[in-house]
């Protein structure tokens, strides 16, 4: 009985593995945060927590990306099993066929409460769920554009909720490219960390067609455009104490930047992944330095 029960538990951690609980639970945060403070800031906040098409859109946004995750894992399992050996032991308790029999299971439910919303929610998953299968089927392995397109999948919900309000405020659209930018370094990032197992299953990412050196050139362009989006954001948004994460968020960019040129393990490539993690997840806590006061009015 008690082996049952550990055997299923590590079938359920194994599953929060592939789907990154992680990251879904601060896309989560990130949603609901963007959506308090900015979308819907003269709506109550207990109103907008509560409201249920929001939930329902969060999600659909939740399991949009679980699918995703699960079916990268999917075609990627030869490659983790070279680049994180003890990750891929953990998501080996679940087969290959229970991936894909949760992946149209989590792709149907995403569709059917997207739906309900509206139409244009129910087409807007469609599109995204699709986008997200290509990009695993065929894109991912190409330099460059692979790393955009994961980029730029990552940020794709933000779009729902503004769909959502209908609040297409300009300062979403900036700070959504600022993050796009982080993302964009953080696949060239993981593209260092994991050029073994590309190497070795030909997968044509930038370090293996380009070189390691010209990645980390591109690197260095993507955080100085992203210093550049940083003072744009300083210097014409009225952000208030947000002001101060991002001139702190340009001189951490601009440490990474030389750990990236000095690393040369895999290990010095992880810590770096984890630092700009990091980053992001401050970036996301941000978000409550917009407006100090409207918090407390909100709570209060």
């Amino acid at each position: 009985m008690a082996g049952d029960f550990k055997h299923t538990l590590l079938k359920i951690i194994s599953i929060f593995s592939v789907v990154r609980g992680y990251n879904i639970g601060l896309i989560v945060l990130a949603q609901y945060l963007t959506s308090v403070f900015i979308l819907a800031h003269e709506t109550p906040m207990l109103e907008v927590l509560l409201d249920p098409s929001l939930f329902v859109l969060v999600f659909s946004t939740v399991a949009a990306i679980a699918s995703g995750y699960i079916i990268n894992n999917f075609y990627d399992q030869e490659k983790d099993l070279i680049n994180r050996p003890q990750k891929s032991i953990l998501d080996h308790m679940v087969s290959q066929k229970t991936k894909l029999s949760l992946y149209f299971v989590i792709n149907v439910l995403a569709l059917l409460f997207s739906s309900f919303i509206s139409l244009r929610a129910g087409l807007f998953f469609a599109g995204y769920m699709f986008f997200i299968w290509f990009y695993s089927h065929k894109i991912k392995k190409q330099p460059v554009l692979g790393n955009l397109t994961s980029a730029l999948l990552s940020i794709t919900p933000f779009f729902a909720i503004l769909l959502y309000f209908k609040n297409y405020n300009l300062l979403i659209f900036v700070f959504g490219f600022y993050l796009f930018l982080i993302l964009a370094i953080r696949e060239l990032v993981k593209d260092l960390e994991n050029i073994k197992g590309d190497l070795t299953l030909n997968y044509k990412t930038v370090p293996v067609v380009y070189g390691e050196k010209a990645t980390k050139s591109m690197m260095s362009i993507l955080i100085a455009l992203n210093c550049l989006v940083s003072v744009l954001l300083v210097f014409y948004f009225e952000l208030r104490l947000m002001h101060s994460f991002f001139i702190g968020a340009t001189v951490y960019l601009i440490l990474l930047l030389f750990m990236i040129w000095n690393a040369q393990r895999q290990q010095d490539y992880n810590r770096i992944h984890n630092f700009l993690k990091l980053l992001i997840l401050a970036g996301v806590f941000s978000i409550l330095l917009l407006d100090p006061a409207l918090i407390l009015n909100k709570i209060f």
